[in-house]
């Protein structure tokens, strides 16, 4: 099983500054990484940075579309209004049918704002109390929010992927 996971962080660097501390807990086989990517939104800023961290990866599971769809519908359709919006339901449920719920959208729409940080995995295999553990150590307490996804449903993922 495939899980989503977003450690939120309540600074805007912070997502940023735990890379390396991944890369060492995936070389200790404490979390096997398929895709990630960190969101960065300064203070005052409209809208966030993000960066897919293709060094984590071997080649990306997703790829760059899943996380611009995945972005655009947490942080930018909001600002989009109402024209767009409609255009994107079809796209959320498309995300919904393979475990990347309108609730885990809001949740993560809610949280990560100006002034805030998130690392995005999609991994498995993870011990998450270690993993934790570890970014506690670097000196960062995120907030986990997660959604794991069915081989069925990762499968759907990708094939939507490779269709779009």
């Amino acid at each position: 099983m495939t899980t989503l996971t977003v450690w939120k962080f309540d600074s805007p660097t912070a997502a940023d500054e735990t890379v390396n501390t991944l890369e060492v807990l995936a070389k200790q086989e404490l979390i096997k990484i398929h895709d990630a990517a960190t969101v960065s939104w300064a203070p005052g800023a409209k809208k966030p940075k993000t960066r897919r961290l293709n060094n984590l990866t071997a080649g990306g599971a997703m790829g760059g579309m899943f996380w611009g769809m995945l972005f655009g519908l947490i942080f930018f359709v909001p600002f989009l209004g109402a024209a767009i919006g409609a255009a994107t339901g079809a796209l959320a449920g498309s995300l919904s049918d393979v475990g990347i719920d309108d609730k885990f959208i809001k949740s993560v729409r809610d949280q990560v704002t100006p002034g805030t940080s998130a690392l995005f995995l999609m991994s498995s295999d993870a011990v998450v109390d270690k993993v934790k553990a570890a970014l506690a150590e670097a000196g960062h307490t995120p907030r986990l929010m997660q959604s794991t996804l069915s081989n069925e449903q990762e499968a759907e993922l990708r094939d939507m992927m490779s269709t779009n």
